[in-house]
């Protein structure tokens, strides 16, 4: 049996609310040449967003409580497993934070790629879900020259702003 040449890869997209939000949404440009989903944290703001593009969405967990945040993010672990088996993406590619780290090693245990872009706020020292990541990132994108020295093999991609 032949595949269709002419389907389009699936890419879901994932990051936390915020400025990690609005860098992947940097990448909007790319989005019509792929079949893709956003996956990030419930909020007023992403709830009125998903009006204009296929979302899904985690639960919001601040880390300042960590009680709390142990359960909420035990809750998004499982719905990432299940946000990945239904989506079934050929690529997952993140800005970050916590949120998208179990997306990512959920796509590398299926065997798909991962693209992880560095945080642009950080020019000189590693984000915690980019240093969980790096090691399992098919490509890791920085936004400055200086994080080439933290991150060796990532490949420097200037802003996305």
């Amino acid at each position: 049996m032949m595949k269709n040449k002419n389907k389009k890869k699936k890419l879901l997209l994932i990051s936390s609310i915020g400025g990690h939000l609005t860098q992947l949404l940097q990448l909007e440009p790319l989005f019509k040449e792929y079949d893709y989903h956003i996956v990030t944290e419930k909020s007023e703001i992403t709830e009125q967003m998903k009006g204009k593009h296929p979302m899904s969405f985690l639960v919001y967990g601040a880390r300042n409580y960590p009680f709390r945040y142990i359960f909420k993010f035990s809750y998004n672990i499982i719905k990432s497993i299940f946000l990945f088996l239904k989506h079934r993406p050929d690529v997952v590619i993140s800005t970050g934070a916590h949120t998208s780290v179990p997306m990512c090693y959920i796509a590398k245990l299926f065997g798909k790629r991962v693209i992880f872009i560095e945080s642009f706020a950080k020019s000189t020292s590693p984000t915690i879900s980019g240093k969980l990541i790096y090691p399992i990132a098919d490509l890791f994108i920085v936004q400055w020259e200086t994080m080439k020295q933290i991150y060796p093999k990532a490949v420097y991609g200037g802003s996305i702003y």
